[in-house]
């Protein structure tokens, strides 16, 4: 063959190695989850991580015949590492999805990312309301704190409970809270009194369970970030607040179910309202929880993990809608109207929202098996965070 000629083939099937290469490579979608694994708040980055890959273990890393690889970064719940880590995921790995997103700062810092470069980003953890808002490519399978707390203030309201003092962290979900229970219960007759917002980090509780204390309101409401319940419930024995009378109220947050067994006795009869219990009475939950506690001995599932298996069952479902392509937009379009029997029962992504509608529960701290749980004892069904669900 002359030289020429053989010059050309192999450059032929130089040509044809590279494009079988770059197929081989468009085989693999990568998911970049951004959590706080260190700091504060590792405890949402350890149950996130651990669900997803958990969920990869029950259902196999390979989606309409794309292989999938994750990718796990820790931004130690900073927003400036969250944004940069972000960029990173985007340009130099390809990720096809962004996911995780432990705190409200997080998610807002990374949101117009996810938009300039048209990148589905699912949203396990953070819990503002405003976030779905800030970009039309994020989805969210937790939850938002209106949805979760006006339940609460409606039942305290019915309960009973005539004047109530908020005690809230200084961020987006604790003003949420703060300002869903005021509405709500103040428009069934109650009263709130005082509103308390304590520093995000290293929280000091003290003066503020004192102005509680001088306030003698009928309950406090509570809102602080998953991990903070255990030095809340602390501090509230220290201040005697136990046995003051006065009872206490909140969303879920404050009686963590990874966290619970360590608060002991004082944490026996709170009442909280949320959207997901480890103690929760269905098969597919007892089932969850049997395979959670195989991988983790040392862990109890919690509602950021919760968060984090839907999030992963919702990108292999929106994968398998697409037959695999990873366009961001027939992503996101596929995502919508979703719905599925999870582990804390019912739920579906509201189509023009982006939000996870799902049952809120009514719960009470108490000793089942010698450990303590969340046991639901009202169901709220199909609640949508009501400063969004049509009036």
């Amino acid at each position: 063959m002359p030289a020429g000629r053989i010059m050309r083939t192999l450059i032929a099937a130089g040509i044809g190695l590279g494009i079988a290469g770059a197929a081989l490579a468009q085989e693999v979608v990568k998911i970049g989850m951004i959590l706080p694994m260190t700091g504060p708040f590792a405890s949402t980055g350890r149950q996130i991580e651990a669900n997803a890959k958990l969920y990869m273990a029950q259902h196999g890393a390979t989606v309409a015949g794309k292989k999938l690889e994750l990718i796990v970064k820790d931004d130690a719940g900073v927003p400036d590492n969250t944004k940069r880590i972000a960029q990173e995921l985007i340009v130099n790995d390809k990720v096809a999805f962004l996911a995780g997103f432990g705190l409200t700062p997080l998610a807002l810092a990374t949101a117009p990312l996810a938009t300039e470069a048209k990148v589905p980003m699912v949203v396990m953890a953070a819990a503002t309301s405003v976030i779905t808002e800030k970009s039309p490519y994020i989805v969210r399978t937790g939850f938002t704190l209106p949805q979760v707390t006006a339940p609460i203030a409606d039942w305290a309201a019915k309960n009973g409970i005539k004047k109530v003092v908020t005690l809230v962290s200084d961020y987006g979900p604790g003003i949420d809270a703060e300002a869903a229970f005021k509405t709500r219960f103040t428009a069934a007759g109650g009263q709130v009194v005082e509103e308390l917002r304590v520093p995000l980090r290293n929280p000091d509780f003290a003066p503020f369970l004192q102005r509680v204390r001088d306030a003698k309101p009928d309950a406090v409401f509570v809102f602080v970030p998953s991990g903070v319940g255990a030095a809340f419930m602390k501090q509230f024995t220290e201040r005697g607040l136990d046995k003051s009378g006065i009872r206490l109220i909140g969303t879920g947050d404050v009686t963590d179910d990874d966290i619970l067994n360590d608060m002991g006795d004082v944490a026996l009869g709170v009442v909280t309202s949320f959207h997901y219990s480890a103690n929760h009475n269905s098969a597919v939950n007892k089932a969850y929880v049997a395979d959670y506690k195989k991988a983790n001995p040392t862990m109890r599932p919690n509602f950021h993990g919760v968060g984090g298996y839907d999030g992963m069952q919702l990108i292999y479902k929106a994968l398998e809608a697409t037959k695999g392509s990873t366009n961001g937009d027939a992503l996101v379009a596929a995502m919508k109207g979703m719905a599925w029997e999870s582990p804390r029962g019912p739920i579906t992504i509201d189509p023009q929202l982006r939000e996870t509608t799902q049952n809120v529960y009514i719960r009470k701290v108490e000793r089942v098996g010698g450990e303590l749980y969340n046991v639901e004892f009202e169901t709220i069904p199909a609640v949508k965070d009501p400063t969004k669900a049509p009036k």
